[in-house]
Parts: C-alpha cells; sequence; structure tokens
C-alpha cells in the first residue's frame, strides 16, 4: 500500500513538472501600435524578435500582433526608412513603438511630381521613373474586368506573369528558398491568398520585382503583388 501511495506522488510530481515545462515553452502573443514622433500611426512596419525577422507587419492603423517563444529577449520594429528600435520584451504581452521619424515628412520624400504616374509599394507611392526594373499594372477600373471570374483572371496574360490555376509566378524573379509565389500585398497589408477576392473590389494591381521587391527584404525575392481595392 505505501509502495503504492509512494508512486502516485511520484506520478504526480512527474505530471506538474511536465505541464510546468510545457507552459514555460508556451508561446505568448504580443500586440501593439506604433507610432511616430507625432504619434502618427506607422503602417508596413517589419517586426524583428531576437533580432530575426518575422512576416508581420503593422497596419495601417500601426497595430501589429506577433507570437513569440516565452524565452524571446527582444522585440524591434523598422520602418521602410530604415528606422529601428529595440525593446525587452520581459514576459510583456502589450509593447508599443514610438519611431524617431515623421511620417508624412517621409512620404513626401517620395510625393509624386505633378503629372507623373505614381506606383503603390504598400509603403507610400514612388515615381515610375525611380524604380529600377519594369513594374506591370492592371487597371481594375477597365470595364472588360467586370466578367471576369476571379482576380487570377486578371492577372493571366500580364507581361512577366504566369498564372496556372491559383498559382502565381513572376519571372524573373526568383528565391533561394522553396515555393515560387509572390507576396501578396492588399491594402498595403501582408495577406496569404488573394483568393478571396473579386474582380469587382479591385481598383488597380501593381507587379514588382527585382530591385522594385527588395523593399520587402527576403519576402519579396520571389517579387511582390500589390492588390488596392475600392473603398
Amino acid at each position: 500500500m505505501k509502495i503504492k501511495v509512494i508512486f502516485l506522488i511520484l506520478v504526480s510530481a512527474l505530471t506538474i513538472s511536465v505541464t510546468s515545462a510545457q507552459k514555460e515553452k508556451k508561446d505568448i502573443k504580443i500586440t501593439g501600435i506604433v507610432t511616430d514622433i507625432n504619434q502618427k500611426p506607422v503602417a508596413g512596419a517589419n517586426i524583428f524578435i531576437d533580432n530575426k525577422g518575422t512576416d508581420k507587419v503593422t497596419n495601417k492603423k500601426g497595430v501589429y500582433k506577433v507570437k513569440v517563444m516565452s524565452d524571446s529577449k527582444t522585440i524591434s520594429v523598422m520602418s521602410v526608412s530604415g528606422k529601428l528600435v529595440e525593446l525587452p520584451i520581459n514576459g510583456k504581452t502589450e509593447i508599443n513603438f514610438s519611431l524617431p521619424i515623421d511620417i508624412m515628412s517621409e512620404t513626401n520624400k517620395i510625393k509624386n511630381e505633378k503629372g507623373e504616374e505614381e506606383v503603390n509599394i504598400g509603403y507610400g507611392t514612388v515615381k515610375r521613373k525611380n524604380l529600377n526594373t519594369s513594374v506591370g499594372k492592371v487597371d481594375g477600373t477597365n470595364p472588360k474586368y467586370a466578367s471576369y471570374p476571379n482576380v487570377y483572371e486578371m492577372l493571366r496574360n500580364q507581361p512577366g506573369v504566369q498564372v496556372t490555376g491559383t498559382s502565381v509566378r513572376i519571372l524573373g524573379a526568383s528565391s533561394l528558398q522553396s515555393g515560387t509565389e509572390p507576396l501578396y500585398v492588399v491594402d498595403g497589408i501582408v495577406v496569404n491568398s488573394i483568393g478571396n477576392i473579386i474582380p469587382q473590389q479591385v481598383k488597380s494591381i501593381e507587379i514588382l520585382k527585382g530591385p522594385s521587391a527588395s523593399i520587402y527584404g527576403s519576402r519579396g525575392a520571389n517579387g511582390v503583388i500589390l492588390i488596392t481595392l475600392f473603398n
């Protein structure tokens, strides 16, 4: 009887130990807002954990959400202009950032001169002539697209784009990583799929590759599809 009791105690202690270890290793979710020196939201800022890049960026309101390991030490945010701010995590689940930039000034730096065509790169607009490689564009206001069954058909037959079913490949853009799918950015927000978008929602589509897509770092190695929807 005593042996049985001792055995049960040992099993209980082991169970508690394993459970505690599992809790320690459990991911935690961190959320926060990224603003500039004027408390304006910074959209499209990249999130780093322990100096390693993630696929998370801030949305239009400057809000981000990211899951990290419980033993992660630091979280960093970098704006499109390259300004980086790092803060300790210390078990916190809400961490806000104030970047040493004026977002309006940053936007004005790439503002178009009157009469020049603008290209939406997700973080704002740039002059087409300043891009180092060709950029394809689909004008969603063209009536012909109203009868298209899906957004993939809008991309089909575009120069430098290969579409097979729901798989898209930007020719001339390649990555050392597996897969050939480009990065999809809808209204400035990175998404995993564009299959739920119908042609009638699309205002324009921009196709970036090479240096033009480098603003997105390694995520843009396969090229970038930027989609702007009607409000």
